[in-house]
């Protein structure tokens, strides 16, 4: 679901192409190269992209190289982009059915989530409604066990871009400069501390 950088996963079947690569998780979906888009003439293709780190959630869906709805979105960002109609599995989430239910870390404060539902939920269900699957969560009967299905794993290097062992050098020292890991503990009354060690 996450590949690593310089690395895409492929598979084929009748009716079906997924590939996953960090490349294609952008901001705004609607700004997907054409090529790409165009690749997918005659049939639907689905973007989504989740990062839970910071609970941003793109997803866009086009019918035929028609974009018919696209949507982005994170607490810090607000909404970067929101294209067209929102489809049945979004409609809970805008009615305010689904509202965020969000425990806010000790330092940042007693601010309310600063979106109305929480970006992950949703992208839970646009994930099932439109790849059949879940990533976290109670799986349902009819769901695809994502877990049970392989795919190809392809090293891709941009020929112009940087040497990947100086990004693996840039990326070995950011890690050494960052402090040491901060681990929290739920008190009874569901605030969180800072636990000594991990």
């Amino acid at each position: 679901m996450y590949p690593p950088t310089g690395t895409a996963y492929a598979a084929s079947w009748p009716g079906v192409d997924v590939i996953g690569d960090q490349r294609v998780m952008i901001d705004a979906p609607s700004q997907l190269p054409e090529h790409l888009v165009a690749a997918s003439a005659g049939r639907r293709l689905v973007l989504h992209a989740m990062h839970s780190v910071v609970d941003r959630l793109a997803f866009a869906v086009w019918e035929d190289g028609h974009l018919l709805r696209s949507l982005s979105l994170s607490p810090e960002s607000g909404i970067v982009e929101s294209i067209g109609e929102p489809l049945p599995f979004e409609v809970p989430y805008w009615t305010g059915d689904r509202p965020a239910d969000v425990i806010p870390w000790p330092d940042e404060g007693e601010e309310p989530y600063p979106l109305p539902f929480h970006p992950l939920e949703l992208g839970e269900d646009a994930l099932r409604a439109l790849c059949g699957f879940i990533q976290e969560g109670r799986p349902e009967p009819d769901d695809v066990d994502a877990d049970s299905i392989r795919l190809h794993g392809f090293q891709v290097r941009d020929p112009h871009g940087p040497d990947p062992a100086e990004l693996e050098a840039r990326l070995q020292r950011t890690v050494q400069a960052m402090g040491p890991p901060r681990g929290y503990t739920f008190e009874p009354d569901g605030t969180l501390t800072e636990r000594d060690g991990l």
